[in-house]
């Protein structure tokens, strides 16, 4: 038998509000919409509110993401596409073309919205925004430059490797690293926000944090990657190596006379060129230094400045190996 539809009343909206924004409820619930709608004007730094035909000033998550998928495919032609795509000239000048103009679309408009967080007007936001996915579209050729440089030293440090096509589609330090260029790219453009939502993105999919702020040099590789984290201020040199569980992080934060963090200054490590980092490291401080051709190994708490070409490990602990005895009673 068909249930019988509950008697509804219309929610009141708020003042200016168009007709077509009413909701019809159960009479039940009147109490409790009215109580959280009434919280969402209480605690205002929980919502973001629009003015009514206006933007919220907020970049839309589901955007965002589209926006890095795109990027994704104009990176890695051929390998994130629904269909082929033809090594034929026309074919591939129109398939760039149509990923040129929806990554631009999408970057210009998440843009606006971002900037419309700050004072700006309206057309100068707009300006802005057009001005930054320019630039970042010219510089997507440098972007995939580089990362075919992440993916030649992947595959070339990782002897389980079968195939580049196996690093682009399987790694997920290759997929963060490819997250992380694309943030710190609109990170040194002035985007607010946008550069870390990419990165969040990447961290929720892969276990690998990296601020889009870090400054990363060419050929970089992260092996494994759950776990790795690497602050904003940190600062990477060229074929670098990192394993699972590494942190590049701050010792301590200075504050002012007030007690407030002092925001902008270098709290995080600088790590020199050919350097490797063993797993589970933990590298601390904006003044400390690892120089060129040194090898960290694994579980290392250092906070001091290692000299070029060094090896720095701690003491083994003394281990300890006895007869199990859970053995010896089963032969009883």
């Amino acid at each position: 038998m068909l249930e019988r539809h509950r008697e509804t009343e219309p929610l009141p909206a708020p003042p200016g509000s168009p007709p077509a924004q009413r909701r019809q409820i159960p009479p039940e619930d009147a109490s409790v919409v009215g109580a959280i709608a009434g919280s969402v004007r209480r605690e205002a730094g929980l919502a973001r509110l629009a003015a009514v035909g206006g933007p919220s000033g907020t970049p839309r998550i589901a955007a965002v993401h589209e926006f890095v998928e795109l990027c994704r495919r104009l990176v890695f032609v051929g390998f994130f596409d629904r269909h082929e795509v033809c090594e034929n000239e026309s074919t591939l000048w129109g398939h760039v073309a149509g990923l040129v103009e929806r990554v631009r679309a999408v970057l210009e408009e998440q843009v606006a919205r971002a900037l419309a967080m700050g004072d700006a007007p309206q057309n100068a936001r707009a300006t802005e925004a057009a001005r930054i996915a320019r630039e970042f579209l010219e510089g997507v050729p440098a972007l995939r430059a580089a990362l075919a440089l992440d993916v030649r030293a992947t595959y070339e440090g990782d002897p389980a490797a079968r195939s580049i096509d196996e690093i682009i589609l399987c790694y997920p330090g290759i997929d963060a690293v490819f997250a992380h260029r694309i943030a710190h790219a609109l990170h040194r453009l002035g985007v607010p926000l946008i550069p870390r939502i990419i990165g969040e993105l990447a961290h929720s999919r892969t276990g690998i944090d990296i601020h889009p702020g870090a400054t990363i040099g060419r050929a970089f590789f992260i092996d494994h990657g759950t776990g790795v984290t690497i602050g904003e201020t940190a600062v990477i040199g060229d074929h670098v190596k990192i394993y699972q569980g590494v942190t590049l992080g701050a010792r301590s934060f200075p504050r002012d006379p007030e007690g407030k963090i002092v925001r902008g200054e270098k709290r995080h490590p600088t790590i020199g060129s050919r350097v490797t980092i063993y797993a589970d490291a933990v590298i601390l401080g904006g003044d400390t230094v690892v120089g060129d051709d040194c090898v960290i190994s694994g579980a290392v708490f250092l906070t001091q400045s290692v000299p070029p070409g060094h090896l720095v490990r701690a003491k083994q602990p003394e281990l300890v190996m006895r007869t199990n005895p859970e053995l010896r009673r089963m032969g009883e």
